[in-house]
Order: structure tokens, then C-alpha cells, then sequence
């Protein structure tokens, strides 16, 4: 299967419109007379002309000013950065690939709406007969120093059997897989040169703004060295990709086999990781999405030291603070500013926070010191924090604020979920592809039931996993794992894990439009018996209008 460029309609590449001609020729002639009049009249325009100037120095009066600029250029620039951008090339198995990709951060549903997780980067040769072979998807990366350690996406390389990588000289080097982080969906290299690479370096993408200059060099679609500018759109967004979701909007052109690319600034630092776009037709719509530095920092220096990455683990489940809620917990107001920080819903037994003596009801407002806006900021700082540290909570408790320092766990290690549900986020997801949140009292009145129901509600699906295949949907509530109860994701997760490592098939009741049933879920073959209404078993698995960058 070979890809081509898609062209234009016809209206799209210039052809003339007779139709706006004329219009266009009289507002030019318009011109000229105005023009012309106002040469006879100089004294009466001066008289015009100085009325404007007092109002325009009215107090008040808004008066943009700035230098002239021309558009940059960024020729120079790229000569220099584009030899430490790379090509890489995975090589996965045939059965082991599905028709839309595998997704990106494996967020799974995610709270985002139409924005899922993300297919691989590069439309792939599909083989037909044998699923035993071998297909190829490509991607980009950036060599981060002289030795070869190159900087690329997870979902690049994720389940690849050979990863190759393709210097801007044409070089073709074999890589070693060093670390992946499926949260963040990026993932470390390694290739062996035969002398120093060139390399770049990591900028601060705290201090990049909306509006600023930034450039994209990747492989899309296979078309190595391929550059497009553009500016910072937006920061800060959740596409609802993972728990730890805080990615940079740009307008620069970015397309499938960008993932992994670097997007830099004018002074030739890289500030970011293109990840993913928004896009209804699977090209760029000017809405992409980049890893911001200062995470790509603090990932990669972990799985360059241990080849994974360890996270702080709070042991809360937290929501938005809302006017209403804020009302009725008699939070501080402001006049003018909407409430903020995390609101504590549930504490995890034993956990970290409950043993500093953070109980349901608080509303955490920062840690360390830095602001805590939302239950998504809550999840990232505490992420941040190094397992086994010490950190100074700051929270709101009958509208007085109190300090309290919390002895940080390590999530993974502590945790009752790999994916930090616990740290005020929804979004763990099992190794059956499930992400499991806990039953709110805004989540039991969303699905209809009451105090009488425990368990975990699913907050996601990962495409294509055994609960995928088994048809679990979110909005499921896992009320038991084989013949026991469960009342928490915690234990659900437990379960789980318990009947995994005996290699058996996860048997899950779960309640779905107030009908008990269960579901069988084969992790070796992702499938198992469907769940109740869903005939073609393959969930909600929908990839909405998103795709990889």
C-alpha cells in the first residue's frame, strides 16, 4: 500500500474566481478617490487628524504600540538543529497491531471527550495471509547527547520487536529500547555511533508563552527532515490522554510520523515532545499537542538512571471545588474569582495522606508551596514529588487553612493503582485495560444508584485490551473479581492482580443499567464472554476525532 499526498480541491490552490474581481477593483478605486480628496482638503484633514490624536490620548484609550517586525527566518537555525533530529523505524508483529493504532498515553476514555488516546504515527504496510509477519510504522526522535541517547514517544516504539534509527546523513543505526513511561507517553533510546553525535538540549518550557515562535522537524509520513513553524497556541491543555496530561498547543503543522519530533524555539532549545493532533480527517487542522520540556526532563533523567520512572503516591481521590460546593463548605470567596484547589472525596486506607490526617471534605490548595488549582494539578505535583520525601500540604478544613508535612509513598510500590487514581485523578488502568474510579456521591447520582451499591466505577477502556475485546464499557461498576465482593478500586485492582498471576481468566460481575452480570476476560487473548448489550464485544472503543502527531 503506498501513500501520496492528498491535493487540494480546486478552490484551494489559487485557480481565479471571477466573481470577486470586480469587487476587489472597486474598493481599489475607492481608495483613490478618498485619497485624492483628502490631498484637496489638508487643512481640513489636519483639523481631523489632531481630533483623533486627543482622543486617541484620552485617558483610557487603548494605544497599542510595538516595534515593526518581519517575519522570522528560521533557515539558519534548522541547518543547525536538523542533524540531531531523527527517523525512527519500529517493526511490530502483524497480529499485534490494530487497525486504528494503539493509542498514545493509554489514558484509556479519559474524561476527554471526542480526544482519545492516539494510533501510531505512520499508516502501515499491512500484510495480508500471515499474521505472523512483521509491519513497519515510523516516527521521530532527537538525540539528546553525543553518545546516543535518543528521546522519542512511546507509542513509537511501544510492542516493537526492532527499533531502527535513521540519522539525518542517512545512517541507519539499531536501537535499544533503555525506558518507556506509558503515562507520559514518551520512551528513552539508545544507539552505539562509531563517534560523538550531534545533540541538543532541553529548554524551560515554564517559560514559553501563547503567541511565541516555535518550529517542528520530524518525519511525516515518512518525509524525513521536514520542518513547519507555527506558534504556541494554548498550555496547560488535558486532551484527556493520562492522569499527568498539561501538553502545549500549537498551530505548527504536525502530522502522523511527527511523534516524537522536537518542537523548538528561536534560540534553538527544545521546549517540547510532538505527541498528538486534533484533527476530524487525520491530517493537521492547525490544533497539535506537544510534551512540555520540563516534563521530558524529569522522565527522561529517570529512565536514563533505572529504566522506569518512580512517581509520589498521596492516597486521595479528589474533585473540582465548584461555587456550589464552595458555598456549602464555607470556603474563603473572592469576589470575581472562582473557587480552586482539589477537594478531597475519599482517602485511601493507610495511605500517606491519611496517616497526616488529610480526611474527606478538605480541599488541598498547594504543595511544596505551589499553587494547587485543580484535582489534574494535584495529580502532577504530587507525581513530581520523589517517593519517600517529605512534602508541606497546605489545605482548607471549615474555611480555615492549615500546614501539615506528609511523608510522600511511591506510587506503583504504595499505591492501590499504576496509574494514579489515588493522587486526584481518575485514571488507573489495570493490566487488562481498565482505568477505575471511585463511586462519588456526583458519580452514584450520574448512574443511578444508591449508598446500598459498592465498587469501582470504569473511567475508561483501553482500546483494543481484554476488557476492550470483552465488551466493558465506561460507566460499568465492577462490584466483584470471581466470588469476591469488591468495594473500592483498590480492591478491584487487588483482585485482579491476584487472579492475573495465577494466569487465570478475570471473571468480573459488574452492574450496567441496574442488571448484575459477568463477564469473562482472558488477558492472553484479550477476550472472553461479552458484556450484556454490547453484541459485537468490541466495547466503546471509539477513537473520536483525534490522531498522532
Amino acid at each position: 500500500m503506498s501513500s501520496s499526498s492528498p491535493r487540494l480541491p480546486t478552490s484551494e490552490r489559487g485557480s481565479p474566481n471571477r466573481r470577486f474581481a470586480r469587487p476587489a477593483l472597486a474598493v481599489l478605486l475607492a481608495g483613490t478617490m478618498l485619497t485624492g480628496v483628502a490631498a484637496g482638503r489638508f487643512e481640513t484633514g489636519t483639523a481631523h487628524a489632531q481630533g483623533a490624536s486627543a482622543l486617541a490620548a484620552h485617558p483610557g484609550a487603548i494605544q497599542p504600540q510595538g516595534p515593526s517586525q518581519r517575519l522570522p527566518d528560521f533557515s539558519g537555525l534548522v541547518k543547525q538543529v536538523k542533524p540531531a533530529v531523527v527517523s525512527i523505524t519500529s517493526q511490530l508483529k502483524a497480529d499485534a497491531v490494530d487497525d486504528e493504532g494503539d493509542g498514545g498515553g493509554g489514558g484509556g476514555q479519559g474524561g476527554g471527550g471526542q480526544q482519545m488516546p492516539f494510533p501510531f504515527p505512520f499508516p502501515f504496510q499491512m500484510p495480508h495471509g500471515n499474521p505472523h509477519r512483521t509491519v513497519e510504522a515510523r516516527g521521530s526522535g532527537f538525540i539528546i547527547s553525543p553518545d546516543g541517547y535518543v528521546v522519542t514517544n512511546n507509542h513509537v516504539v511501544k510492542g516493537a520487536t526492532s527499533v531502527s534509527v535513521t540519522l539525518d546523513d542517512g545512517t541507519v543505526l539499531p536501537a535499544k529500547i533503555v525506558g518507556r513511561d506509558p503515562r507520559t507517553d514518551l520512551a528513552l533510546l539508545r544507539v552505539k555511533p562509531t563517534g560523538k553525535l550531534p545533540f541538543i538540549q532541553l529548554g524551560d518550557s515554564d517559560d514559553v508563552e501563547p503567541g511565541q515562535w516555535v518550529i517542528a522537524v520530524g518525519n511525516p509520513y515518512g518525509l524525513g527532515g521536514s520542518v513547519t513553524a507555527g506558534i504556541v497556541s494554548a498550555r496547560g491543555r488535558d486532551i484527556g490522554d493520562g492522569p499527568y496530561d498539561s501538553f502545549l498547543q500549537i498551530d505548527a503543522p504536525i502530522n502522523r510520523g511527527n511523534s516524537g519530533g522536537p518542537l523548538f524555539t528561536q534560540d534553538g532549545k527544545v521546549v517540547g515532545v510532538n505527541t498528538a493532533i486534533l484533527s476530524p480527517s487525520g491530517g493537521s487542522i492547525g490544533i497539535g499537542f506537544a510534551i512540555p520540556s520540563d516534563v521530558v526532563r524529569s522522565v527522561i533523567a529517570q529512565l536514563q538512571k533505572t529504566g522506569h520512572v518512580t512517581r509520589g503516591y498521596l492516597g486521595v481521590q479528589a474533585q473540582a471545588v465548584t461555587p456550589q460546593i464552595a458555598k456549602g463548605l464555607n470556603l474563603p470567596a473572592s469576589l470575581g474569582t472562582p473557587p480552586s484547589g482539589a477537594l478531597v472525596a475519599n482517602v485511601t486506607s493507610a495511605s500517606p495522606a491519611e496517616k497526616a490526617g488529610i480526611k474527606p471534605g478538605d480541599v488541598i490548595t498547594s504543595i511544596n508551596g505551589e499553587k494547587i488549582a485543580t484535582p489534574r494539578d494535584l495529580a502532577i505535583k504530587v507525581a513530581d514529588v520523589s517517593p519517600d520525601s517529605d512534602a508541606k500540604l497546605t489545605y482548607l478544613r471549615d474555611g480555615n487553612s492549615q500546614t501539615v508535612d506528609v511523608h510522600v509513598g511511591n506510587l506503583g510500590k504504595d499505591g492501590s493503582s499504576p496509574a494514579g487514581n489515588d493522587n486526584g485523578q481518575p485514571g488507573n488502568q489495570g493490566s487488562i485495560g481498565v482505568a477505575l474510579a471511585a463511586l462519588t456521591p456526583e458519580l452514584r447520582q450520574q448512574l443511578g444508584v444508591d449508598d446500598s451499591v459498592h465498587g469501582a466505577v470504569v473511567h475508561g477502556v483501553q482500546p483494543n485490551s481484554p476488557a476492550d475485546q470483552a465488551g466493558i464499557r465506561p460507566g460499568d461498576i465492577i462490584t466483584g473479581v470471581g466470588s469476591h465482593l469488591v468495594s473500592n478500586p483498590s480492591d478491584a485492582v487487588k483482585a485482579v492482580r491476584g487472579a492475573l498471576k495465577q494466569d487465570q481468566t478475570v471473571a468480573l460481575r459488574i452492574l450496567r443499567d441496574g442488571q448484575d452480570a459477568f463477564v469473562a476476560i482472558s488477558p492472553g487473548t484479550g477476550g472472553g464472554s461479552q458484556a450484556p448489550g454490547d453484541d459485537d464485544g468490541d466495547g466503546d472503543s471509539s477513537q473520536g476525532n483525534s490522531q498522532s502527531g
